[in-house]
């Protein structure tokens, strides 16, 4: 998403843009991974170092409001913001806890099949499956 973009989205949705705000949500929705708070305030302070852990969770928060990102809570570890929307399954390895999303070749077909079948509004989906992954497995041998 382009930087115009994105600040229109916060004006028409009545937010203020600023600096900081705008550098949290350019680096979230360019990631392909699924970051937690900390991770993205460590990374960003090197570049913004008045940036606040404070403001991060906010415009965090008001970007999953917006319905740019996801956020995946889990039991055991932080929250982690996912920037992808569309539907698919987070694979998330029980060891080293990175999460790949994953593709199956007719998961929107089963997905619509599934809301269609449910007398509800659904309002967002996430789907999570538990593994261990290669890089893991490898570690055990």
């Amino acid at each position: 998403m382009e930087e115009e973009q994105i600040i229109e989205l916060f004006r028409k949705k009545g937010h203020k843009v600023t600096t900081q705000r705008l550098a949290i949500s350019e680096f979230i929705l360019s990631r392909n991974d699924h970051p937690s708070a900390d991770q993205i305030y460590d990374e960003l302070r090197k570049d913004h170092p008045t940036i606040s852990l404070a403001t991060i969770y906010k415009t965090l928060n008001l970007l999953k409001e917006i319905g740019l990102v996801q956020e995946l809570g889990f039991a055991e570890t932080a929250a982690r913001y996912d920037p992808n929307t569309n539907i698919h399954i987070n694979m998330v390895c029980t060891e080293c806890e990175e999460i790949k999303d994953y593709y199956p070749k007719d998961i929107e077909t089963l997905w619509s099949e599934l809301i269609q079948k449910l007398d509800e509004k659904i309002v967002g989906q996430r789907i999570d499956l538990y593994y261990i992954c290669e890089k893991c497995k490898g570690n055990k041998s």
